[in-house]
């Protein structure tokens, strides 16, 4: 079963001790906790199919209040509206094609190289020569600089550092990957974005579910963000550290996490059998990068896939299934948070000699419901490691993230003047996106009237696109996989 990081006290700052061991439910979604020196593990249990005990924690709270978090839906709104993918992704592209690499960061005059200081152990340096917005595209992390500055990246894992009293009154989870950050010299950046992986309502998202974990001498201190995006959480003038987001939602508010997620699958090639390894982990890049170089040490090779279409809650279970003569060990995955560098589960599917295509599902175990599946023919196998398809035309990248750019386009009214800069779009037809009340419509009517007006006018929306919206994206472009 997968092992994620969970349950933390809430103070605007606090110093943590007392270690304990902790079970406790909320909403039907279990979680089993423990606390201990080094490191710390909590497990996500899923719903009651998963997990049938139930007990509570005593413990002691230090809130002076509790949130209240709210959901919202109106006629208009659909699943996908709702759903906010993760900025953790791996290229960003400029029109069709990919703009940066992954050792770079994408700034204001063009890339710049992160230098790898250990490899091993993911500590980087990268220096920002001017004023600007800097993203690495990777791993979803960008930095608002008022002058030239040097900053020093390292990888972190939360069960190394988190080691916290559990509030009565409230529920936490980790939210996205930990960076321990210093930069040279020092009161040069204005803002830092921390990446997130919550799929949270587009355009209601709650600031105070979010605080930003900073882990110090004197403890773990909470401070909350100025911002929070579908993608991630705005720091402004920040002081550096050890840090990260967790989420705290308060209790008994019937809220089941949604998170965007990742099937990865790898296959490893032998004469009398192949096997394919197939894991269900949240949309965190570093995780997957962690994955990639597990993997490769023992010559797996990752196959091209799309994520699941819809977020999934965050401790469910899932069923892996497929073609009749499969044999397959491990059939049920929980999605969890396991931090890079921490065994990742996953299922291992004998599939013989592949002479013909086979399919694997994931299927949800509780209302058993298909949330991803694929077809793999032998020809995968054979070329997947050496040959890559080509970048996707506009037309071609429209048509396969349409249901996804209509759900999750964000603010339209950069976008409607670029197009009307560019003499594509007229005062109009700006209008007539405008005047729509819900930002779904206003998505949908857009992407029509560009569809129409065919691939020249595509590629000038897909331009402006990138340029308001690189985090939106960056990761339609990383589900592309086109590496």
């Amino acid at each position: 079963s997968g092992i994620g990081d969970a349950s933390h006290p809430s103070s605007s700052a606090v110093q943590l001790h007392n270690n304990r061991l902790s079970t406790f439910s909320e909403n039907e979604v279990y979680y089993d906790v423990t606390i201990s020196e080094e490191p710390l593990y909590i497990s996500a249990l899923g719903t009651k199919s998963c997990e049938k005990e139930d007990s509570k924690a005593p413990v002691r709270s230090k809130s002076e209040h509790q949130e209240s978090l709210q959901s919202q839906e109106s006629e208009d709104t659909c699943w996908e509206e709702k759903s906010v993918v993760p900025l953790l992704v791996a290229k960003l592209y400029s029109g069709t094609n990919p703009a940066c690499k992954s050792n770079r960061f994408l700034g204001p005059e063009g890339n710049v190289d992160i230098e790898s200081i250990d490899k091993s152990a993911k500590r980087y340096s990268v220096h920002f020569p001017a004023a600007g917005f800097y993203l690495w595209p990777e791993t979803g992390l960008g930095f608002l600089v008022t002058a030239a500055v040097t900053v020093r990246i390292t990888f972190n894992s939360w069960g190394r550092h988190l080691d916290l009293e559990l509030q009565h009154h409230e529920q936490w989870m980790v939210g996205g990957p930990l960076f321990d950050i210093s930069v040279e010299p020092e009161g040069f950046i204005a803002e830092i974005h921390l990446p997130h992986v919550i799929s949270l309502p587009a355009n209601e998202v709650d600031l105070s579910w979010f605080q930003v974990a900073h882990f110090k001498d004197e403890g773990m201190v909470l401070e909350p963000p100025a911002q929070v995006q579908p993608f991630y959480a705005v720091l402004e003038n920040p002081s550096f550290s050890l840090m990260g987001i967790l989420l705290r939602f308060a209790r008994g508010t019937g809220l089941s996490v949604p998170i965007t997620s990742t099937a990865l699958i790898y296959y490893h090639f032998y004469p009398e059998d192949v096997i394919f390894h197939l894991y269900l982990i949240p949309s965190d890049s570093l995780l997957t990068m962690a994955i990639d170089e597990e993997e490769a040490k023992f010559q797996g090779v990752r196959l091209q896939t799309s994520p699941p279409a819809d977020p999934l809650n965050f401790g469910s279970c899932y069923i892996v299934s497929g073609s009749p003569h499969l044999e397959i060990i491990g059939k049920e995955l929980k999605l969890s948070y396991r931090s890079p560098g921490e065994i990742q589960v996953f299922s291992k599917v004998y599939a013989g000699r592949m002479k013909e295509p086979i399919i694997l599902k994931i299927t949800e175990k509780r209302h058993k419901t298909l949330v991803w599946q694929i077809l793999v023919k032998p020809v995968e196998l054979r070329f997947g490691a050496t040959s890559a398809p080509p970048p996707l035309s506009a037309v071609a990248f429209m048509k396969e993230h349409r249901r996804q750019l209509r759900a999750r386009m964000g603010d339209l009214n950069g976008i409607l003047d670029d197009l009307q800069d560019s003499e594509v779009l007229s005062e109009e037809e700006k209008e007539l996106v405008q005047q729509w009340p819900t930002q779904q419509r206003r998505n949908e009517t857009l992407l029509k009237m560009v569809e129409k007006k065919g691939p020249q006018v595509q590629e000038i929306f897909l331009k402006s696109f990138s340029k308001r919206d690189p985090y939106l994206m960056s990761y339609l472009s990383q589900q592309s996989l086109r590496q």
